[in-house]
């Protein structure tokens, strides 16, 4: 897309949003999820969303970033949508 993420990058974000909340989750629960090998989704997509600013990798598990939900049109949880 014109982010640069292909159509695994974006599953792999909207599965943590959708599924789990925005995170945090465990590598191998997403790669269940999107049906890839822990080790790929580890080696070769986590590294550019990370670099990119969608994902963050925390002790307790992988976490979309705001970028994330605002790139997919999400709503994150807990947001009123004003300032206060």
């Amino acid at each position: 897309d014109e982010n640069g993420l292909d159509e695994m990058d974006n599953r792999i974000l909207e599965t943590i949003i959708e599924k789990f909340n925005g995170g945090p989750v465990g590598i191998t629960t997403i790669a269940t999820a999107v049906g890839e090998e822990a080790g790929t989704l580890e080696e070769v997509y986590e590294p550019f969303l990370i670099q990119e600013g969608y994902l963050k990798r925390t002790p307790r598990g992988r976490e979309a970033t705001v970028k994330s939900y605002q790139h997919l049109g999400k709503k994150m949880p807990g947001s009123t949508g004003g300032l206060f």
